[in-house]
């Protein structure tokens, strides 16, 4: 019998679990928790200027608090996620979940996002999803991906599936933003699809 690789995702948002879980769960042998499995931890201050840096700090950070509840062996999985507007000169990018202020909606930044934009008539509205993730065992850093997707700041919201900037994110392939195309098409085109199934071919190569 195969023994089963133990993961900890270092997150509690539950789209982004679920997202997770559709990807890993079926083809590998592993056993997947969160942080709402473990006692409550406070978040590390996100000092990083990248999403890679952002998320190798989170998972070395998690890892130590994972390690003293569920031991040595589990591996911690950490990812730092966000939108990037080229007119914008990248923002909100690493403060995609900060941006405007910690506990503003993601109406309100949508909002500011098209104020901005609308200073900014005549720039491309091209835009990109990048997801970064960093698994930690045993003390050491152990794997990396990164995962992207291409596409455009859409004239207006649109769609109520989805979660975070998938309203105003237009992918041209679908014609459509990510919150108007179901979960399995928007995994199978998406930034954190792409960067998990480069972990789920990490953790199929490993030694059983």
């Amino acid at each position: 019998m195969i023994e089963r690789i133990r993961l900890v995702i270092a997150t509690t948002n539950p789209n982004k679990l679920r997202e997770i879980r559709e990807v890993l769960a079926e083809d590998h042998p592993v056993e997947l928790g969160s942080l709402s499995d473990v006692p409550p931890i406070a978040e590390p201050e996100e000092t990083g200027e990248t999403f890679e840096e952002n998320a190798r700090l989170k998972a070395f950070y998690y890892a130590r608090h994972v390690a003293q509840a569920r031991g040595p062996r589990v591996l911690t999985v950490a990812e730092d996620s966000g939108l990037i507007v080229d007119a914008l000169g990248g923002e909100p990018g690493v403060r995609s979940a900060r941006f405007v202020r910690p506990e503003a909606t993601y109406a309100e930044r949508f909002a500011e996002i098209y104020r901005r934009l609308a200073a900014r008539p005549a720039e491309p509205r091209t835009a990109r999803f990048i997801c970064a993730l960093a698994v930690v065992g045993d003390g050491a850093l152990l794997f990396e991906a990164t995962g992207r997707i291409e596409g455009e700041i859409s004239d207006a919201p649109r769609g109520n599936a989805g979660f975070g900037y998938d309203p105003i994110f237009n992918y041209p392939p679908f014609g459509r933003s990510l919150a108007e195309v179901t979960d399995a098409e928007k995994l199978r085109v998406a930034h954190r699809g792409h960067a998990f199934r480069k972990l789920g071919e990490w953790l199929s190569s490993q030694p059983a």
